[in-house]
């Protein structure tokens, strides 16, 4: 599994807005930077095929991906007419991550301590449609610049 969603799926989303069409649509629109990319760790926003990439406001994904080689990542910048920068490229060869969303989905933060948290949830079982057996709850903490920092400078 590449990504893992949170929250609601898409086919429950756009079920409730089809079946309530006096109710105006809501999405947030798409913060895109290439400084936030889908490594390993990065947390995005879901979205449908819209062509403003906009993202659902109870949609979030968590990127696990997978290790990619050189010739994996020029066969992508290829196709999606894009550069990945020689830090990004080593990121994607190094801790992996789903470089295919790059450009199209918004990144809006990352787990920077506790992947093995992540790592386990995303280990769960799951059923044919890839739905966890079981609830699984988490709140998460959302760290100050200040204390990321501060985190780096430990490591």
């Amino acid at each position: 599994m590449l990504c893992k969603p949170g929250r609601e799926l898409d086919e429950t989303i756009l079920e409730r807005e089809k079946l309530h069409p006096e109710v105006p649509i809501q999405r947030l629109a798409a913060e895109i930077t290439p400084k936030l990319f889908h490594k390993k760790g990065a947390l995005g926003a879901g979205r449908n095929d819209n062509p403003e990439k906009s993202s659902y406001l109870t949609q979030i994904y968590l990127v696990v991906g997978k290790l990619q080689t050189d010739e994996q990542l020029d066969v992508l910048e290829k196709k999606k007419g894009i550069k990945l920068s020689p830090s990004q490229r080593t990121t994607y060869k190094t801790i992996g991550g789903t470089p295919h969303l790059d450009n199209d989905y918004t990144v809006f933060g990352e787990i920077v301590e506790g992947m093995e948290v992540a790592d386990a949830i995303n280990g769960v079982k799951t059923d044919k449609n890839d739905l966890p057996l079981e609830t699984v709850t988490f709140k998460p903490v959302v760290l100050s610049k200040k204390e990321v920092l501060k985190l780096k400078k430990v490591e």
